[in-house]
């Protein structure tokens, strides 16, 4: 609850700072408020309260994916190399300023115990994203990824309502806790059976906010959103966006729904099943990184659900591992991208296929090497935080005794083998091919991000329990 406060003010002081003549101010400024607001966030360790009439719930959980959300943003927000220097064009006091409003709505989304907040959270994380999406406004493939996102989003969020709109009718309550309690009689009152309009509501409420996390097969619009995205909002998109939609999906499964779980159980694996499919092998295909990603992106919500799916006493830690593992990552792959396609752009615009990438290890070692741990990670090879991500959710999954859950614990299997051609395309070209890819100067701050997010890529890929116990 503080980090939201602290947040929404930083957000209106970054506007503020805006008319300032020196914009060099607005990154550090930045990086210190997120800093502020992760401070502020520990204040209610190990105490659970209630907020605005029992509308949010802070607890260790939502404690703990709050954290992985702002170190993931403040992450982001380092590696904004050069954002802003258009002076004609940009305005980087107000994309900072968007950009903590929308994680007060990811914040929202993982402590919420209503579902009206729930909405509220969802709909500020959304509109938040459909501007920055669309920032780049010279740019005709950003325009028309802000459209298609605008439109898609606009539908899943009125899918949501009405799921929300009928759950509330066969319930009575908007209280997760309460709905948890409503279902629960029911189920002891009619044996198991629920009315159509309970099943129905739970069903749409599942596909609004599986459109969020890109899970098949509502993921259309991911690839498209991401590729014409600008690649730092991009980098946004997959890792704050998702997490804040698998841990929103996870708390109403886990605390709304749980006695329902034969009935939307089955429908989820399918779900999982197909979202692992189509990432992973459409990802083979992409001539684009940056739209390997996105199809990247896809899978790995796939390997999120899997965990939820599960329903151990593990299954909390899973998921925080696995998204602060899949995030740091996946924003060192991207702030890559993001130097390398800018030094190698044709006709003005970056060069984004995995050919800008050729004999990168040449002329500049080191961006090399952080792309090879993070395509590592992102494949679930030994000593880095990917494996053990992976290897916590397979035993999650493996500890299930259903039949159905084996099948989709070897889909999963099968699809990670196949993750591995296609990460080791930008590893090989980096390394194996040849390029004239010159010497890319890269300003501190950035290069120190990105030290630390190898280091902690190795380091939680060595000694996850370092991590892992504080979840």
């Amino acid at each position: 609850m503080n980090a939201i406060i602290a947040l929404s003010l930083f957000g209106i002081s970054s506007l503020f700072l805006g008319f300032l003549n020196n914009r060099k101010i607005l990154l550090p400024a930045t990086l210190i408020f997120i800093l502020i607001a992760l401070g502020l966030n520990f204040a209610d360790w190990n105490h659970e309260y209630l907020w605005f009439n029992s509308m949010l719930r802070t607890n260790n959980l939502s404690i703990n994916f709050t954290t992985v959300i702002l170190i993931s943003t403040l992450l982001v927000v380092a590696i904004s190399r050069g954002f802003g220097d258009d002076e004609e064009h940009s305005h980087p006091a107000e994309y900072y300023a968007i950009l903590m409003f929308s994680v007060v709505g990811a914040i929202m989304m993982v402590t919420y115990e209503n579902l009206i907040m729930l909405f509220v959270g969802l709909e500020i994380l959304s509109v938040s994203m459909y501007v920055l999406t669309g920032s780049d406004k010279r740019n005709l493939r950003s325009n028309e990824a802000a459209l298609k996102y605008f439109l898609m989003g606009s539908f899943a969020t009125g899918i949501l309502l009405f799921g929300v709109a009928l759950v509330y009718g066969a319930t009575g309550s908007f209280d997760i806790h309460g709905i948890g309690l409503a279902v629960k009689d029911a189920k002891a009152q009619m044996g198991g059976i629920y009315g159509p309009i309970l099943t129905v509501g739970v069903i749409l409420m599942l596909v609004g906010l599986l459109f969020k996390i890109s899970a098949a097969p509502f993921h259309f619009w991911t690839p498209d959103v991401y590729d014409g995205a600008p690649s730092l909002f991009t980098a946004f998109m997959s890792t704050v966006v998702k997490t804040a939609g698998v841990a929103a999906v996870y708390r109403l499964l886990s605390t709304a729904f749980p006695a329902m779980y034969g009935t939307w159980g089955n429908p989820m694996v399918y779900i999982t099943a197909a979202t692992l499919i189509v990432g992973n092998l459409t990802a083979v295909y992409q001539q684009s990184f940056k739209r390997m990603l996105a199809y990247s992106s896809i899978s790995h919500a796939g390997y999120l659900l899997i965990t939820v799916l599960a329903k151990r006493p593990e299954t909390n830690s899973s998921i925080l591992f696995y998204s602060l593992a899949y995030s740091i990552a996946t924003i060192s792959a991207f702030a890559v991208l993001i130097v390398v396609s800018e030094a190698k752009s044709k006709a003005g615009k970056p060069d984004e296929s995995f050919d800008a990438l050729n004999g990168l290890s040449k002329n500049n070692p080191f961006l090399a090497f952080v792309l090879a741990v993070s395509m590592l990670s992102l494949a679930g090879i030994p000593l880095t935080a990917g494996f053990f991500g992976k290897f916590f959710i397979f035993t999650d999954a493996f500890s299930n005794p259903s039949g159905i859950f084996k099948s989709l614990l070897v889909v999963a299997v099968l699809m990670s083998a196949v993750g591995i051609y296609y990460y080791f395309k930008p590893i090989i070209a980096a390394y194996m091919r040849i390029g004239d890819t010159e010497k890319i100067e890269i300003s501190p701050i950035f290069k120190y991000t990105l030290i630390l997010t190898t280091i902690l890529t190795i380091l939680l890929g060595i000694a996850p329990d370092l991590v892992k116990k504080l979840f």
